[in-house]
């Protein structure tokens, strides 16, 4: 499992800080006190978790899941990777 965090912005932007590999069988405590820590009290935070094995694939479906925009199209919100530099438009 991917835990994926970070926040959104006024466009509609997701920006991944953090990524962290976690065992599928993570406690819900363990869990949500990774969360918390990463994302705080940051109302525009952003934090969730994917059954993949590689951060690259937990990036795509959190574009497919929480950004993509199919009626914008190219100009629709994107998923901006600060943690290995990669950018989700499609």
């Amino acid at each position: 499992m991917i835990l994926l965090t970070g926040w959104l912005d006024c466009a509609g932007n997701l920006h991944i800080e953090s990524s962290a590999k976690l065992p599928d069988d993570t406690s819900k405590e363990d869990f949500k006190a990774l969360v918390d820590e990463a994302v705080g009290n940051n109302k525009n935070g952003w934090a969730a978790s994917f059954l993949v094995e590689k951060h690259r694939a937990a990036c795509q479906e959190a574009y497919e899941t929480y950004v993509r925009d199919d009626e914008l199209g190219e100009d629709g919100p994107r998923l901006i990777d600060e943690v290995r530099g990669i950018l989700v438009d499609m």
